[in-house]
């Protein structure tokens, strides 16, 4: 069996590299411009929470009457480049501990490549897995739900689709396609996304409330398949 994760919201929670991310850009508005740092995080994340991140930027910048392209450019860069401070979910770690001398482990993550890097850095990732893909590095286009990156898992391991298992938390993308290829897939119902309804196409054939439960899911996904 070769098990693969999605990263964000599946391993921890993304809201805490978005609040990471935004402290950063509030130390560098006192840095340059001298606005007070907790002001500016605060009024981001009032915004991030009623609106979402598409003009965080843009608003907090208009607000100190400042917002040219050249100032949210250089936000969008500092957030990009900052390096965070992230945790895994407890049972993320546990699961990784337990499964990563027993099965290949994969990481396959969309996002801008060196933001990804450095979430992967902050949570110490890299010794947990056999390869670490972020789609990007291969093309947007082969961004999730491209099958691109498991197709070179599948190639590189020489096994048939219905010998992984990917575990993510969208099933805007994340399943839709491997659940057609025979791939098997899990849904965590972790992060922004676990409200969410999705159709029997989109969504993963097994669902589970956070990952202390994937532990039994696989054992009876292992069961049946042999």
């Amino acid at each position: 069996m070769i098990l693969i994760f999605d990263l964000d919201d599946t391993l921890y929670d993304e809201r805490s590299f978005v609040i990471s991310g935004l402290r950063a850009v509030a130390n560098h508005g006192e840095a340059e411009f001298g606005w007070d740092a907790e002001t500016s995080l605060q009024f981001m994340t009032g915004i991030l929470d009623r609106k979402g991140r598409g003009s965080i930027f843009d608003d907090w910048l208009a607000a100190q009457g400042e917002c040219t392209r050249g100032r949210v450019k250089e936000c969008v860069k500092v957030y990009r480049h900052h390096r965070p401070a992230l945790s895994l979910f407890p049972a993320a770690r546990a699961v990784l501990d337990r499964y990563r001398t027993v099965f290949p482990l994969y990481l396959v993550t969309d996002g801008h490549k060196i933001v990804q890097k450095n979430k992967v850095d902050a949570l110490g990732l890299w010794p947990d897995f056999r390869r670490v893909m972020i789609t990007n590095r291969f093309g947007r286009h082969n961004a999730k739900p491209s099958t691109h990156c498991f197709e070179r898992i599948r190639k590189g391991e020489r096994c048939d689709w219905s010998d992984m298992i990917y575990v993510g938390d969208n099933p805007s993308k994340d399943f839709v396609n491997l659940n057609r290829i025979g791939a098997r897939t899990v849904r965590v119902l972790t992060g922004i996304h676990r409200d969410r309804k999705a159709s029997p196409e989109f969504d993963a054939q097994n669902t589970i409330t956070d990952l202390d439960a994937l532990p039994a899911l696989l054992d009876e996904l292992i069961a049946a398949a042999t």
